[in-house]
C-alpha cells in the first residue's frame, strides 16, 4: 500500500450547531423517529433462532456487519472453529460506512454490528432506536494524531485555539478538553469535519489544520509519510483518553433479549478467539490479512502496536457511560435526553458467558480467563 490515498476529495465542514441538527434530521428521516424517549421495533420478518444446545449440528445464523477492515476476533473464531463449536454460523452483511451499518441494524437487516464505534450507537439510542451493547471489539483502536513534521505538542492543551481535523463527536477529545477545565470544548477548539481521513491528511499537509486524527486502517500509510519526513505522529487517541471504548458489539434490544443463548454463544466463541489472539498475534496478523485481502504489513502496522491497539470482548460499561455523558454535555444526544444509558448495556449475558467459557475452556488459558474476570470487575461494576 502506498500513501493513504487521493488527497483531493471534496471537503465537508459544518458548524457544530448545524452538524448536530443535521445528525438529528438524518436519523429522524432514516428511522422515522421522534424525540429522545421514543423506541423503535424491528420490522424485519426474518425469524431469529436461539441456539439449540441439544443439537450442535444445527447452526444458528447470525447476520453480522464488521466493516471493511474486519474484526480479528470474528476471523479467528471462524477460522479456528470456535463459532461452530458454539452452534453459530456468521452471515457477513456488507456496509462500509458506520452510518450505513447502523441503518441496517435499525431496520433489522443485520443482527450484530461490531465496528461502528461507540458514538454512533449511542447517538442512535438517544434518538430512540432501541439498541443494546452486549460486548466489545476494540477498546483502543490505534488511531494516530498527526501534524506536520516539527509541530509542537504539549498534550491535548495544544488543541486549544487551533483548527483540528477531528470530529467532535469523538468524545475522547472533547472529554479531555473538558478535563482541562473548559465547560464547552466546542467553543475553544475549531473542530473541522472532513468526509474522509484522506481529506483530513490533506488539510494537515496544506496547513489548513494543525492536527488531524487518522483511522486504524491508515497506520501503514501514515508511517510511510512519517518515514518520508512529511508528517509526524504526535499522539494517539488512546493517549488522550485511556480505555476510551473504540468499537462496541451492539444489537437490537429485542433481538438480544429474545436470543440470550445465541448472544452468550457468540461471547464464548469470541473469548476463546481473544485468548488465542493474545498468545498468537503474528499468526493472527497473517490470518486476518488473508481474510480482508490486505498485505500482512498493512495489518501489522496497527495490530502489533501493543501500546495503542487493544481488543477485548468485554462490554466496557463504565467507559460507555463516560462516553454517553460527554456526548450529552456537548449536545450530541439532542436536547434534554432522559434515557438511562445503563438500560442499554447488558453486562449480565457477558458475565454469564465469561463464567461458562471459564468452566469449559479455562484449562486452555487459565491466566487469560482470570485476567478477563478482573477486567470485568474493574470496567463493568
Amino acid at each position: 500500500m502506498g500513501k493513504i490515498g487521493s488527497l483531493l476529495k471534496v471537503k465537508r465542514r459544518k458548524s457544530m450547531k448545524k452538524r448536530v441538527l443535521a445528525i438529528m434530521l438524518v436519523l429522524g428521516m432514516t428511522f422515522g423517529l421522534a424525540g429522545c424517549g421514543s423506541s423503535d421495533k424491528s420490522t424485519d420478518d426474518t425469524k431469529k433462532e436461539t441456539t439449540d444446545k441439544g443439537n450442535k449440528d444445527e447452526l444458528t445464523t447470525v447476520k453480522w456487519n464488521y466493516g471493511s477492515s474486519g474484526n480479528v476476533l470474528v476471523t479467528i473464531a471462524e477460522e479456528k472453529g470456535y463459532f461452530k463449536d458454539e452452534g453459530i454460523k456468521i452471515d457477513p452483511v456488507e456496509a462500509t460506512q458506520n452510518m450505513d451499518a447502523m441503518a441496517l441494524l435499525a431496520a433489522g437487516k443485520v443482527d450484530v454490528v461490531s465496528n461502528a464505534g461507540t458514538s454512533n450507537p449511542l447517538q442512535q439510542i438517544a434518538q430512540g432506536v432501541d439498541l443494546t451493547i452486549f460486548g466489545g471489539h476494540m477498546v483502543e483502536g490505534c488511531m494516530p494524531v498527526i501534524a506536520k513534521a516539527g509541530t509542537e505538542w504539549k498534550g491535548i492543551e495544544s488543541f486549544i485555539g487551533q483548527s483540528v481535523a477531528v470530529n467532535p463527536s469523538y468524545f475522547a477529545f472533547t472529554g479531555a478538553v473538558m478535563d482541562l477545565g473548559y465547560d464547552n470544548p466546542l467553543d475553544v477548539v475549531d473542530w473541522k469535519v472532513y468526509s474522509s481521513y484522506d481529506d483530513a491528511l490533506a488539510a494537515v499537509q496544506s496547513g489548513e489544520v494543525k492536527y488531524a486524527l487518522m483511522g486504524t486502517q491508515n497506520n501503514y500509510g501514515v508511517k510511510e509519510l512519517v518515514d518520508a519526513g512529511e508528517i509526524e505522529i504526535v499522539s494517539y487517541q488512546s493517549e488522550i483518553m485511556e480505555n476510551y471504548s473504540c468499537c462496541r458489539m451492539v444489537g437490537q434490544t429485542e433481538w438480544v433479549n429474545d436470543n440470550p443463548d445465541t448472544v452468550k454463544a457468540i461471547v464464548r466463541a469470541l473469548l476463546r478467539a481473544q485468548s488465542w489472539y493474545e498468545a498468537n498475534k503474528k499468526d493472527a496478523v497473517a490470518m486476518h490479512a488473508k481474510r480482508i485481502g490486505q498485505e500482512e504489513d498493512y495489518v501489522a502496522a496497527y495490530m502489533l502496536d501493543d501500546e495503542h491497539y487493544f481488543v477485548n470482548v468485554d462490554p466496557l460499561k463504565n467507559s460507555v457511560v463516560r462516553a454517553w455523558n460527554i456526548l450529552d454535555k456537548t449536545g450530541y444526544l439532542g436536547d434534554d435526553c432522559k434515557i438511562n444509558i445503563e438500560d442499554h448495556i447488558n453486562t449480565k449475558l457477558y458475565e454469564e458467558a465469561l463464567a461458562e467459557a471459564t468452566k469449559s475452556y479455562g484449562d486452555e488459558a487459565p491466566e487469560f480467563y482470570e485476567a478477563q474476570q478482573k477486567f470485568f470487575e474493574e470496567n463493568d461494576k
